[in-house]
């Protein structure tokens, strides 16, 4: 009896949800920056309804902050969320990386053709943009290797907070090559079996990234 029932899974308000978070993490709309409804409404072609309940999702990603009488707007990264969200990776990096020999060999390849891809996309003048995406990608697979959804789901939330400023961070440091080989050395103490030694070149690594990030949001935006 439920043969004709039918639903459209992408809704606007994911697609407004999409394109927001878009040019957040491009750097598109800088931290602090307002977000009003009818501009948005006017420039996306939708309805203000759609608008507010699409930044109601931003904030509940910790993307945007609502204050009383200000209304939404971007969220600013602080120093202290900064180590917070470092020390939240680790728990979670640290915990896939010792799960490397529980874990399924599609789970391991996974990671092996993470580092294959942001390989390919690390060069000179990489789009920052997508040296992020491809970049994280890398340490999703890492939390991926426990086999929990929830972990992968909380790593994607941590990660998500963190990503106002990792654009920044790889046009910053516009070292593709050393980045390439930090992270080739992670998945290869990963295939030696060699657990410990990659859980503290995990620690060395974000300590190295928590750097990177409160450089990115000191510094001022030339643009």
């Amino acid at each position: 009896m439920y043969e004709r029932l039918r639903v459209d899974r992408s809704t606007t308000v994911d697609r407004v949800v999409d394109a927001l978070r878009a040019a957040l993490f491009a750097g598109d709309l800088e931290p602090g920056t307002p977000l009003r409804e009818q501009p948005l409404a006017e420039a996306l072609g939708v309805a203000r309804s759609t608008v507010r309940e699409a930044m109601t999702m931003l904030v509940t990603e910790g993307l945007a902050i609502r204050e009383p009488n200000k209304g939404v707007s971007v969220a600013i990264l602080h120093p202290d969320a900064v180590a917070d969200i470092c020390r939240a990776r680790f728990v979670l990096e640290s915990a896939g990386i010792r799960a490397w020999f529980d874990a399924d060999e599609p789970a391991r390849e996974r990671v092996r053709e993470a580092m294959r891809v942001f390989a390919a996309t690390a060069k000179d003048g990489a789009d920052p943009e997508a040296m992020t995406e491809t970049h994280l990608a890398i340490h999703r697979s890492l939390v991926a290797l426990t086999g929990s959804e929830r972990l992968i789901a909380t790593a994607d939330s941590v990660t998500g907070e963190a990503r106002l400023a990792l654009a920044r961070v790889d046009a910053l440091r516009q070292d593709a090559r050393q980045q390439v080989a930090s992270h080739r050395k992670l998945v290869r103490l990963l295939e030696r079996g060699e657990l410990d030694e990659c859980v503290e070149e995990l620690r060395r690594h974000l300590a190295g990234a928590q750097e990177s990030l409160l450089e990115a949001i000191a510094t001022p935006d030339p643009r």
